[in-house]
């Protein structure tokens, strides 16, 4: 007896010494991390089973159920359209023309005062119109500029259009003056590329009546008007057409007009 306790209590012995225990480093704390998520988990579960409802959901189940359950006779309400003829299902009125289905219910949550929700959706709809005419505006101000920025185009275009013409114009005055022996132009600007008058000319300029224009003082479109007049009447001749007539009769015959829309 006392050998087999003093083999138990031999602590040196190879049955200590021999055990081999588990040193795998980090495997205590996933321990405790199990136990931690199981005991966290049977917490939620009792939390869940012992939960009672708030006072609302209670309201709401039993309002709920009171809704889905038509009136008896007990109901004195009920009971009192039953005294005056009403049958269940009938519409009332004394015709059968109101109402089959009881006003709904409309449970008010929010602390706001009555008229609250109307005054929300007024603000709402101003709000919207409001954002309506702004994007109206907006439109319109991109149409107007698009269009004035059209007008401008098509403003450069026919300047262009007729500073072109002009031009034509003196080289063909140039040419067909110089073929008929004229050294001079009736007037500076009637020839392309002529050197400005010198000082005497403009002397000269000066004695002549107030009335009498400048070139400075016309525009493209009048220099044009003027000096196709001129092509005309002293060559009969015609830009738009590019054709010299041999009479004035020929000209009228058979040119469309003095302009370039006539040409058109």
């Amino acid at each position: 007896m006392k050998l087999n306790m003093a083999e138990e209590e031999d602590y040196m012995s190879d049955s200590f010494i021999n055990v081999q225990q588990d040193i795998r480093p980090g495997l205590p704390m996933l321990r405790q991390i199990r136990e931690a998520r199981r005991k966290e988990e049977k917490q939620q579960e009792a939390n869940l089973k012992n939960r009672q409802k708030s006072l609302k959901e209670e309201e709401q189940e039993r309002r709920d159920i009171g809704l889905k359950n038509a009136l008896g006779c007990e109901n004195k309400g009920f009971a009192l359209l039953q005294k005056m003829g009403y049958k269940s299902g009938q519409a009332l009125g004394k015709s059968g023309g109101g109402i089959v289905e009881p006003i709904p219910l409309n449970v008010k949550t929010g602390k706001s005062g009555i008229g609250h929700e109307a005054l929300l959706k007024r603000k709402a709809e101003e709000k919207l119109e409001n954002y309506r005419r702004k994007i109206h505006m907006k439109t319109q101000a991109e149409e107007k500029a698009a269009e004035q920025f059209r007008l401008r185009l098509k403003h450069k275009q026919d300047e262009v259009k007729l500073e072109g013409d002009l031009r034509r114009s003196q080289r063909a005055c140039q040419q067909l003056d110089t073929q008929k022996n004229i050294q001079v132009p009736r007037e500076a600007w009637y020839w392309l590329g002529l050197e400005v008058e010198t000082e005497e000319e403009e002397e000269e300029e000066k004695e002549h009546d107030e009335d009498e224009y400048k070139s400075e003082d016309l525009s493209v479109l009048e220099k044009l008007q003027i000096l196709t007049g001129y092509l005309r009447e002293e060559h009969l001749y015609c830009i738009w057409c590019g054709t010299a007539y041999e009479d004035k009769e020929d000209l009228s015959s058979n040119c469309p007009g003095p302009t370039s829309a006539d040409h058109d």
